[in-house]
């Protein structure tokens, strides 16, 4: 049947749809501030109205359309304040405050920066150190061996590990020491 003349099947709700797409995208663009956001619920509608089944006739295609999209609309809406609440929240519990200024746990892009150099000075200067001091350094320090285990692996004794872990970290702090000045 024609919609001017009489009601219609869903069927001809899609066509009406495809009809007042454009005009459909505008309703929602207008009320979302959005092309995006309208063009995610103009495919939620096409799915909507794709999938009704019902053998009702509708009187005002025109009008169920539009009342489908505010639903659609509104759902949205709702939505998106209820994620916003539970961001909100979310962050409210992560965040620290210190004399009522937020404090931030994560390094700022130069302390970032600075970090990398300081490890890059550390790296050179851990090759720089003298074989076996810097093997012993590498298993204690780095490997996590204790000094025991790391004499073991060395073939010395524990004190000879703890005179070369000590000679290493006095080493590798007048090197940084010297490159920070």
């Amino acid at each position: 049947m024609d919609g001017a003349t009489g009601p219609e099947r869903p069927s001809d709700l899609l066509d009406a749809y495809m009809s007042r797409r454009d005009d459909l995208v505008r309703f929602f663009a207008a009320r979302l501030r959005s092309t995006t956001a309208a063009e995610d619920l103009i495919q939620d509608l096409y799915v909507r109205v794709a999938s009704l089944e019902s053998e009702e006739e509708i009187e005002n295609p025109s009008a169920y359309l539009y009342r489908l999209a505010s639903n659609l609309l509104l759902d949205r809406l709702r939505s998106d304040r209820r994620a916003d609440v539970r961001d909100s929240a979310w962050s409210q519990s992560q965040r620290l405050e210190m004399g009522g200024e937020a404090v931030v746990d994560e390094p700022s892009a130069e302390q970032n920066v600075a970090g990398r150099q300081r490890m890059a000075q550390l790296t050179r200067a851990i090759g720089d150190l003298p074989p076996k001091t810097r093997r012993a350094f590498e298993l204690h320090k780095l490997q996590g061996m204790t000094q025991e285990e790391t004499a073991r692996a060395l073939g010395v004794s524990r004190k000879t590990v703890e005179k070369q872990i000590s000679a290493a970290l006095q080493r590798l702090l007048a090197k940084l020491n010297e490159d920070s000045s």
